[in-house]
């Protein structure tokens, strides 16, 4: 392999683990938080950006959100090449362009999570750190044909959705990673983390994109949820508390899966 290649595959690959790393942290924040608020404990159901915008007064904050913000970057430049170059191998059959725009919306969601790192960084980012789904709805549908973007962006969450529930019941992950590396009792808590991860994810996703058609269909902005609105809704449900704390330790499951993807992904672009 010519030398020039063998750079840009390590470069890949050390972008795409990095970006792994930090968006692992930022669930592992996000299901942290709600598990404490499940037990009753002063966590919060909040969504990335607030979780972000905690660290910002806490000790250390600045090298954090920098890491972050720099990961996270990284990250969707991955996402944008694996939706470009197909990197999963899904084709271009109606399935696979829904998974390749699955990785493109990813890519455009952690690029504006880590220009919101740098924006906190600049001390430029609002104030009470509320930037919230309803206002970024209500702001694309001020624009002719704005409806329609967001019933089919909920669509999209959907499917995403039901593809992390399918990817949990098919353990489709495993063959993305290098287990020849991993001894038995690894593999099988690794598997159980990721299953537990990828469902729950799968069902946050789903919630997510229902409000957003429902918030299109009443035409209604403030119907949308994001991702803490999203755990409000299913802690508002019979038996909440147990809901959401399930939930929430599967987010943090699913952070847990990300640094394992960090580790054991394989992130070839050939």
């Amino acid at each position: 392999m010519p030398r020039s290649n063998t750079r840009l595959t390590r470069g890949v690959a050390f972008a795409a683990g990095v970006g792994y790393a930090a968006k692992g942290v930022v669930y592992l924040l996000v299901g942290g938080l709600a598990f404490l608020a499940a037990i009753g404990l002063g966590g919060d159901n909040v969504g990335t950006k607030e979780a972000l915008y905690g660290l910002a007064s806490k000790p250390f904050g600045d090298l954090m959100l920098g890491g972050l913000g720099t990961g996270l970057a990284a990250y969707a430049a991955w996402r944008l090449l694996q939706a470009l170059l197909d990197t999963e191998d899904v084709g271009r059959g109606p399935k696979g362009l829904v998974t390749r725009l699955g990785f493109l919306i990813s890519s455009l969601i952690h690029g504006s999570l880590g220009i919101y790192c740098l924006d906190l960084l600049r001390n430029a980012a609002s104030s009470s750190g509320q930037d919230t789904a309803s206002d970024r709805t209500a702001l694309v549908m001020s624009h002719q044909g704005g409806l329609y973007v967001i019933f089919a962006i909920g669509l999209v969450f959907i499917a995403i959705g039901l593809r992390q529930l399918w990817r949990a019941i098919r353990r489709t992950y495993l063959k993305n990673w290098y287990r020849q590396d991993m001894g038995p009792l690894q593999r099988r808590l690794a598997d159980i983390i990721t299953r537990w991860g990828l469902s729950a994810r799968g069902v946050v996703f789903q919630v997510i994109g229902l409000f957003l058609c429902i918030s299109a269909w009443q035409t209604d902005p403030s119907e949308a949820q994001g991702l803490g609105g999203a755990l409000n809704v299913l802690a508002a449900q019979p038996f909440g508390p147990w809901l959401l704390g399930a939930v929430a330790l599967g987010l943090a499951s699913y952070g847990l899966y990300c640094l394992i993807n960090a580790a054991i992904r394989d992130t070839s672009i050939d």
